[in-house]
This record gives structure tokens, C-alpha cells and sequence, in this order.
């Protein structure tokens, strides 16, 4: 699984609070910090792209 952040992010930290393995703060959005998503984060990720108050997160799988 890969994961993206759109650039609609309004960088309200839900995501890096409920995956800080996935997702970090950046200067103006949330980066995404790896490359693969880990398979142990995976629910995690969902539960941040579901909770993503303007659906920045796109899940690829």
C-alpha cells in the first residue's frame, strides 16, 4: 500500500497524531515519510484517510 497527501491539506495534524509512522507535519501540509506503507500501519492509515476532515489522503493499494 502507498498513501499520498493532496495539496488541499489544511495541516490539522489528525493524520500524524493517528499514524506518526506514516505522517509527519511539514512546513505547510502533512508529508507522507516512507515509501511503502507498513503492513502493521496499514488500518492506521485508513482510519487517517476516512478522518482527513478535507480527504487530502489518497490510499493506493
Amino acid at each position: 500500500m502507498q498513501v499520498r497527501i493532496e495539496d488541499t491539506c489544511t495541516a490539522c495534524g489528525l493524520c500524524s497524531e493517528t499514524c506518526p509512522e506514516v505522517f509527519e507535519l511539514g512546513e505547510v501540509i502533512a508529508e507522507v515519510i516512507v515509501d511503502e506503507v507498513p503492513s502493521e500501519c496499514e488500518d492506521s492509515v485508513q482510519e487517517a484517510a476516512e478522518d482527513c476532515p478535507v480527504q487530502a489522503i489518497v490510499v493506493i493499494e
